[in-house]
């Protein structure tokens, strides 16, 4: 136990730089954790820095370069959204019921939102950053934040959501996003 506290205090956690679409490893799912060890608890550690860095409430490992199945949730700096802070390794959907549209925004699509149909209630079962299962249902809000960074972890985006002239205006809006960016 000592050692486990000694560790934690010589690797604080980092920002780690976010990857923007259209990087390759946000197109691949990622791969399941057999151990909740060290490097995985610093991992979770980075991902909030990082994530709290970008004033995002949800960030999957691979939008950080890491190909593996970890998401790290924390509702609270929405003011409408109840306060809610979560790790969820090898994360899945045990089940859904309703629907529900939301206007998203995320870190791997700088500038961009759409608006994208979720599950408006999920039951979800994973790990937490104890290696302990865990079950929890999650509802509105915390439910798209979920499904959001779900996807990420299966390798979809939230422009994948997207048919045909939706999709295509997504990504011709995120295209000029781009080039102002790299013009200012």
């Amino acid at each position: 136990m000592i050692l486990s506290a000694v560790w934690d205090k010589l690797f604080d956690s980092m920002v780690r730089k976010i990857v923007t679409y259209p990087a390759e490893i946000l197109k691949r799912p990622t791969d399941r954790i057999d151990v909740v060890d060290r490097e995985v608890k610093q991992l979770v550690r980075d991902m909030f820095e990082t994530m709290y860095d970008a004033e995002g409430v949800g960030l999957a490992a691979n939008q950080i370069g890491v190909p593996l199945s970890v998401m790290v949730i924390d509702t609270s700096p929405k003011e409408d959204a109840p306060d809610l802070k979560l790790v969820l390794i090898n994360p899945e959907i045990v089940s859904s019921e309703g629907k529900i549209k939301y206007k998203e925004g995320c870190l791997s699509f700088p500038g961009l939102s759409v608006e994208v149909e979720r599950a408006r209630k999920v039951k979800v079962k994973a790990l937490n950053e104890h290696g302990e299962e865990m079950e929890i249902e999650l509802e509105g809000f915390p439910a798209i934040v979920f499904q959001h960074e779900l996807d990420h972890l299966k390798g979809i985006t939230f422009v994948d959501r997207l048919k045909g002239w939706r999709r295509r205006i997504a990504l011709d809006k995120y295209r000029k996003l781009l080039k102002e960016a790299q013009k200012g």
